[in-house]
């Protein structure tokens, strides 16, 4: 089903929504958990969150108590037996999630993923093997997608106001000192899965691929420039898209001032973006070219406005469409096309040389980890 037809069944559905309440439970209830309940409690369109589940005991029941969770659960395989969630947002590091998703999805739940949603392409791709046509589905949190800024950028490109797409710049500039990689599954390949360019970047690499749509190719390369972990603590890579455009890609952990940074350069404006971990509408800035004042103007204020990127944003819209009966934002096609790229930055980077999207299938070593062989670091 396009987009188009998505909002149609979604439409549908609010108009005569059906009167049981989504049933929620949250996996792992370390610190982004309590960003998801705190965001869940706010949605305007209310859900019921029946359960929690984490292997520390003591944890798990401080978070239940903390956010009106009725049961706590000690696995995640009892609590799909016993509350029979609609929906498992699944807030545990990244080296549970393939199996963990799998097994929401083997019990008829619908999956939202934190980020990274696997540690390599081919549990991905399993995951969406997985799905059901008619759900349980698998989406991953990008919700930078989902701020009105974003959308008013999508639709002014949508009705030809900025013109071709010509150059981008996507700079993820952040500082993690070493007692963050202390942390023992952090900064490893078998449990994080990469390192900023696959757990701290990858959001803005989601917007940019949101917005830019396929990537063809991209030269990159890796380092550790400062932190002692198995992973890069930076990257770097030009990347290429199929409708021309070209990107400079910057993601690290290194950096005391931090930034997040996107600019988008078309034929009649740019379009930038600077925040740190979420934006608003007063986050943008755009330049017309002389001549384009009131064009670019008049289809940058027709779009929406007032909505922030937070969690909220995007679980308003799962929400809505598991209501419809219709896979939720983002689903697997378009997070594999974000961790495609990821791993062509990976394997650029570790062979040294310029990677095509279409050679990361299975025969590629980076199919199965971000490292594929082996990191191969350049100093």
């Amino acid at each position: 089903m396009g987009e188009a037809g998505r909002q149609r069944a979604v439409r549908a559905a609010d108009a005569g929504r059906r009167q049981r309440m989504t049933r929620i439970a949250i996996a792992g209830t370390g610190n982004i958990a309590r960003i998801h309940a705190e965001s869940l409690r706010a949605l305007a369109d209310p859900v019921e969150l029946v359960a929690a589940a984490d292997i520390e005991p003591e944890r798990v029941r401080e978070f239940c108590a903390a956010h009106g969770v009725p049961r706590a659960y000690p696995d995640l395989s009892s609590m799909l037996a016993e509350a029979r969630p609609d929906l498992v947002h699944l807030c545990t590091p990244p080296g549970g999630h393939h199996a963990q998703a799998l097994e929401c999805l083997r019990a008829g739940a619908s999956v939202l993923v934190e980020k990274p949603p696997t540690r390599g392409l081919r549990e991905l791709e399993e995951l969406a093997a997985a799905q059901g046509a008619s759900g349980p589905w698998l989406a991953t949190v990008f919700q930078h997608r989902f701020g009105s800024g974003a959308a008013r950028l999508t639709g002014a490109m949508r009705d030809g106001a900025l013109g071709r797409p010509l150059l981008a710049i996507c700079h993820t500039t952040w500082f993690r000192d070493q007692s963050y990689f202390d942390v023992p599954w952090r900064g490893r390949w078998d449990t994080e899965g990469g390192g900023p360019t696959m757990g701290h970047g990858i959001h803005q690499l989601d917007l940019l691929t949101a917005v830019l749509g396929d990537w063809v190719e991209v030269s990159a390369h890796a380092r550790r420039q400062a932190r002692r972990t198995q992973t890069e603590d930076l990257s770097l890579a030009h990347v290429s898209f199929a409708n021309g455009a070209v990107a400079s890609v910057v993601n690290s952990v290194v950096s005391p001032r931090e930034e997040s940074y996107l600019r988008f350069d078309f034929e009649r404006a740019t379009v930038e973006l600077t925040h740190l971990y979420g934006y608003g509408d007063d986050d943008w800035r755009v330049t017309p070219v002389p001549g384009f004042e009131q064009s670019v103007a008049e289809a940058w204020e027709a779009g929406p406005s007032g909505r922030a990127s937070g969690h909220g944003a995007q679980f308003a819209e799962v929400v809505r469409c598991l209501r419809a009966g219709v896979a939720p934002p983002v689903g697997t096609d378009g997070a594999l096309r974000t961790m495609r790229l990821v791993a062509g930055v990976y394997a650029s980077a570790f062979e040294g040389r310029s990677v095509r999207c279409a050679e990361l299938g299975p025969d590629s070593p980076f199919y199965e980890r971000m490292d594929g062989s082996g990191a191969r670091w350049a100093w």
